[in-house]
């Protein structure tokens, strides 16, 4: 499954940092057929410490985690929705992925200097969240000019589309994001096809640099209002340090970590930004465990079993017949397949299981 997250935001804010700190945790791309060999692109582990504990139950010769793409887009900048800078770029290349992660700086440094001389992360987000909305605008009234035949016509599809469209116009007119407006099924199949950066998940990165000063350390006003604003919004945020890893590149892990005990740092967030991208994408995994390998698959939450299968191969869903399945910590709790057998802890499953986050799953076809 192809899943790409474009990271967004305007200059001298670290987005580059940010992307190179990400790319190190790079994974082989040979092992994700979905995957681009691009520069801008980097295939990154999703960190799950049940993949490890899974490995080490299977003893398996190769360990291969879920993956997300990270594709460094071009930088923003005010008018990018009128083809300012490198607007028009910028806007194909963000409508390609599936999220976005809006990068927002929130450490002073009179040595980066930002693009408005002042750091107000709040104002960023407004600028950048305002040209996908203008570019938005752009596409709606534009769908809305050439519905109006369809519509008289009398089809059907089309009179839920113009519907649709009349929500999406308004909200978007109010400033909004049209992934705030809540659509049926029919007018969601509809709003779909029209490719909208706003309907797209967004979460922001907040990037603070260690040692440095950074608003949410001071906690002041301009922090407040993002916080309010994430909370109004029910937007998902992380901090991250997209520095760190990139100030301490030549080190080994030993004196990684006591630099970052030195600063006080714990850990610098990216870990937090790739669960936050596999979540806001609405996603699971799943494992399969033997000797030869270990491998966490990804899902949408939801996916029978059948639909699970295509996740290893196309065939599987129409060649299915069932499921073997053990969540992950009872087949380590049963300390191997053998007892977990004897104590009825393996489940087989049928064409209607919904799997589940953690499922352990072997295939019958």
């Amino acid at each position: 499954m192809s899943l790409s997250i474009g990271i967004v935001g305007l200059p001298n804010v670290g987005k580059s940092t940010l992307f190179n700190a990400l790319t190190k945790k790079s994974v082989p791309a040979e092992n994700y057929p979905f995957c681009t060999i691009d520069p801008s692109v980097g295939v990154v582990a999703v960190p799950d410490e049940r993949l490890e504990k899974l490995n080490e139950f299977s003893k398996s010769l190769k360990k291969i985690p879920a993956a997300v793409e990270f594709v460094d887009i071009a930088g923003l900048v005010k008018g990018a929705s009128a083809g300012e800078g490198l607007g028009n770029q910028f806007l194909t290349n963000i409508r390609e992925t599936d999220a976005i992660a809006e990068v927002v700086r929130i450490f002073e440094d009179t040595n980066v200097i930002h693009v408005d001389g002042k750091i107000e992360p709040m104002k960023d987000i407004e600028v950048i969240n305002l040209e996908l909305i203008l570019a938005d605008m752009q596409t709606v009234s534009k769908r809305i000019g050439n519905i109006s035949r369809e519509i008289k016509s009398g089809k059907k599809e089309a009179v839920i589309e113009h519907g649709a469209l009349l929500k999406l116009e308004k909200i978007l007119e109010e400033g909004k994001l049209a992934n705030t407006i809540p659509f049926d099924e029919k007018e969601m199949v509809a709003v779909k096809s029209l490719h909208l950066l706003t309907m797209k998940p967004i979460v922001y990165v907040l990037n603070k640099k260690a040692g440095g000063t950074n608003l949410d350390e001071l906690n002041d006003e301009r922090y407040q209002k993002l916080l309010k604003f994430f909370k109004e919004s029910n937007s998902k945020y992380v901090i991250v340090d997209a520095g760190i890893e990139h100030d301490m590149k030549e080190m080994s892990d030993a004196e990684k970590k006591e630099m970052k005990s030195g600063l006080g740092v714990k850990d610098d967030g990216i870990n937090d930004l790739i669960r936050a991208g596999y979540d806001i994408l609405g996603l699971i995994t799943y494992f399969t465990t033997g000797e030869d390998e270990t491998r966490a698959w990804t899902i949408k939450k939801g996916w029978t079993a059948p639909e699970a299968g295509t996740a290893i191969h196309a065939d599987f869903k129409e060649r299915f017949v069932r499921a073997e399945v053990i969540h992950w910590d009872a087949l380590l709790s049963a300390g191997s397949y053998a007892t977990a057998r004897e104590k009825g802890l393996i489940k087989t499953e049928g064409k209607e299981y919904i799997v589940k986050d953690g499922d352990v799953m072997e295939f019958r076809i």
